[in-house]
């Protein structure tokens, strides 16, 4: 009886835990029949284009675990704080185009007057268990506090090293339109956005902005979720065409023969932004090893490149 008792009072608080608002929640409604309707979404979750496991073949979750909680030389960090220059960017010129790479995928840009932020993870853990996961000391010097007003806060998908519940919470008065994936409405519609600031995206659609600026969804090679149930929500790059810029915002990717398909219907690019922070190769599928990174950004026809992740 006791045995039972505390087996269901941990089901209960697993359950409990996992419907907290941080995981946001599964599509629904019209959103969900949005999405059955998309040629992207097949055998009941989003596809990537190419054969795509999560790990390569000859690897389990069991092997991934060993080295992780035995393999010790696999779990290094900086032995130093990473040097960092903090921009305060509420006074910046309004009339200057920048870049600022907070740490991992965060970044942010003004762009022909412009304010976008991309991907902020700002709570100091890419987790729900917040001692977990946490961010190398040095790429945690901002706050959402010293972020400005926003035009536009693009999220690529919804990992939690990329769409942080405490954050985008801190930032729901300062964004004006937040451009995401498929699906991933439906986290901002729980955590209380209003939603027709929300524009969803599947690949290859395009969203004409006020201004002279034009957003186009382009595929990624990734996968989704926030809890056990994934590929509810799409994952993707962006390519923002503004004024006097062609940018590449490139979400977590592995290599794939698309990035050239890309270059050849949208480059040159100005600068493109791409995954560069995932070396082992248990899961090369689904994130780029570094001379992979090199070839994309080649294929993509950029005059630059940023990694980031």
């Amino acid at each position: 009886m006791i045995s039972l008792i505390i087996a269901t009072a941990f089901v209960a608080a697993v359950y409990l835990f996992l419907h907290l608002p941080k995981f946001g929640k599964l599509p629904s409604g019209d959103r969900l029949v949005r999405i059955k309707s998309s040629p992207n979404y097949k055998m009941g979750q989003f596809q990537n284009i190419s054969y795509t496991p999560a790990l390569k073949e000859g690897v389990s979750y069991y092997t991934v675990m060993k080295d992780f909680f035995l393999n010790k030389s696999k779990r290094t960090k900086p032995s130093t704080t990473l040097p960092s220059k903090k921009t305060d960017l509420f006074n910046i010129d309004p009339n200057k185009n920048i870049l600022v790479w907070f740490g991992h995928s965060s970044y942010y840009m003004q762009v022909d007057g412009k304010r976008i932020l991309v991907d902020p993870v700002f709570s100091g853990s890419a987790s729900p268990i917040a001692f977990t996961t946490r961010s190398f000391a040095g790429s945690d010097v901002y706050t959402a506090d010293e972020i400005p007003a926003l035009d536009y806060l693009f999220i690529s998908h919804d990992h939690w090293d990329h769409l942080d519940h405490q954050t985008v919470n801190k930032l729901k008065t300062k964004t004006r339109r937040i451009i995401t994936g498929l699906g991933t409405g439906a986290h901002f519609e729980r955590w209380g956005f209003d939603t027709s600031l929300v524009a969803e995206m599947d690949w290859h659609e395009e969203i004409k902005l006020p201004e002279g600026f034009t957003v186009n969804s382009v595929p990624a090679r990734h996968f989704s979720g926030r809890g056990f149930k994934r590929n509810q929500a799409m994952w993707m790059a962006f390519i923002l065409t503004t004024p006097s810029m062609k940018i590449f915002i490139g979400g977590d990717s592995g290599y794939d023969p698309y990035f050239a398909t890309i270059g050849n219907e949208f480059g040159p690019f100005d600068i493109a932004v791409l995954e560069c922070g995932q070396y082992n190769d248990y899961w090369h599928y689904i994130h780029m090893m570094p001379d992979e990174v090199v070839q994309a950004a080649l294929d993509l026809k950029a005059k630059k490149f940023l990694p980031v992740h």
